[in-house]
């Protein structure tokens, strides 16, 4: 029997499609959640694709996220735009501020926009990276539950918090950073917990502030933040601007992203987009990011960021991707 099964980029769409459908969220926000969910999936970030679709479901049954939630906006400054995702999923609530935003960077030079009562936002890199097409340099500060201690602690205080960044480019693809403010990713932690893996050396720690390579064990414990010290900072100022900025939930209030206990998270997002025009200009910002990018690439091993990820989709696109037969019966069980 086999294990895997080969699908299509629209195959994927459909089964996210259909499985959000059939608990009762709307197709209009099914789509853009199925949408989040494709591009994880040709860019090889499974932690974000269709292994995060059962949660999704599940949250949507126990409550923890409000399926039809309406996200509502207001412009409380010149150059700032606060949405309230009503408990909602994230995406929507996004898809709703984004285009505002790039109009008021247009106007403005500078533009932000702050979402509270949120959920799990997917790829930050998604968002800012669809700025960056629109021809702006875009940041996003995504806080998430508590999963790091601070440096030096043992009790997770913070979220994998992670920051994005991207620009445009004139030649090549789409310039994008996205980090998370830990080692990796709390979704790869779950991952390797349902597959039973080991977790590699220097990932987490346990409750008691040993180094462990079980991942139920991290779940519990702490994720270790990246660069030491650095990360921990990273994490603090990401809660700091993603959570305590835009009244969102702080991490270690926020219900778990990978359980049904508790209600909705509430966390939070903030988005800056700038308009080169405003500052340096366009031309002048594009040259020095070309100037650069040589720089970078005409070195032996060295990449740009994103690189990795646009080669993905082209082979996606090509050859679909490889589905374990066990996440599609988690994702469409059998009547």
């Amino acid at each position: 029997m086999a294990v895997d099964q080969q699908l299509s980029l629209d195959e994927v769409r459909q089964t996210a499609l259909r499985a959000l459908t059939e608990v009762g969220v709307a197709e209009a926000v099914a789509e853009v959640m199925a949408e989040s969910i494709v591009l994880a999936e040709a860019e090889g970030l499974r932690s974000h694709g269709l292994a995060r679709l059962p949660t999704y479901c599940e949250h949507v049954r126990c409550g923890k996220v409000m399926a039809n939630a309406a996200p509502s906006l207001e412009q409380t400054g010149p150059g700032v735009l606060r949405v309230n995702a009503n408990s909602g999923f994230a995406h929507p609530a996004i898809a709703l501020a984004l285009p505002r935003l790039v109009e008021m960077a247009g106007r403005a030079g500078i533009a932000a926009v702050s979402i509270h009562r949120s959920y799990n936002c997917g790829v930050a890199g998604h968002h800012v990276e669809w700025l960056a097409e629109r021809g702006l340099i875009a940041l996003a500060f995504v806080n998430a539950p508590a999963s790091i201690a601070p440096w030096g602690g043992v009790k997770a205080v913070f979220g994998t918090n992670p920051f994005a960044f991207a620009a445009p480019r004139r030649n090549g693809h789409t310039l994008v950073i996205d980090q998370s403010s830990s080692v990796v990713a709390r979704g790869e932690i779950l991952l390797r917990a349902q597959a039973k893996q080991a977790l590699p050396a220097g990932w987490a720690i346990d409750a008691q502030g040993r180094p462990t390579n079980d991942p139920d064990a991290a779940l519990s414990g702490s994720l270790l933040p990246a660069g030491g010290y650095k990360g921990a900072g990273q994490a603090l100022a990401v809660e700091l601007l993603a959570a305590a900025l835009t009244g969102a939930t702080l991490a270690i209030h926020a219900s778990s992203f990978g359980d049904n206990v508790g209600g909705p998270p509430g966390t939070g997002q903030l988005f800056i987009a700038m308009d080169p025009r405003s500052f340096g200009g366009t031309e002048s910002f594009l040259d020095s990011i070309e100037a650069l990018a040589a720089a970078i690439e005409e070195q032996p091993g060295a990449r740009l960021p994103g690189s990795q990820r646009a080669q993905a989709r082209k082979r996606t696109e090509r050859e679909g991707v490889s589905v374990p037969m066990s996440l599609l019966n988690r994702i469409l069980p059998a009547p």
